[in-house]
């Protein structure tokens, strides 16, 4: 029992995901003080407001704070952003710089790094390539 629950362990993705997630835990905190110490304040700076919290609307004694939904909207786009401008944007570029290296080389990327629709067209061509030839 207890070798089959290490060698569940062990496997590439249980180790990949806790990975993943203590990363992810450690880079919400940076993404979240990019938000509110640096990119907040410029929106602030734009609208001349930093926090829209206190608007609101009111029917029938029925208080509508629609400030709340404004700032947690603004926030979520600020952290998208910056997730995509920060981390996404630079890997993917590192990615095709690397994949042209190899092109240059003369070496095949390597399968693990290709997507999956560039695996199926990888063998599509190999297809085609064994049957001209």
């Amino acid at each position: 029992m207890l070798k089959g629950f290490k060698e569940f362990i062990m496997r590439g993705n249980v180790v990949d995901l806790a990975v993943a997630v203590v990363i992810g835990t450690a880079f919400t905190a940076v993404v979240t003080a990019l938000v509110k110490d640096l990119l907040t304040p410029i929106i602030a700076a734009i609208f001349g407001k930093p926090d829209f919290s206190d608007l609101h609307f009111e029917v029938n004694d029925s208080v509508f704070r629609y400030g709340d939904f404004i700032n947690a909207a603004i926030q979520f786009i600020l952290i998208a952003a910056a997730v995509y401008f920060f981390v996404i944007v630079p890997i993917k570029t590192l990615t095709e710089l690397r994949a042209r290296r190899l092109k240059e080389d003369g070496e095949d990327v390597p399968d693990e790094e290709l997507s999956t629709e560039a695996m199926l067209l990888r063998e599509i061509r190999d297809l085609l390539s064994q049957r001209a030839g």
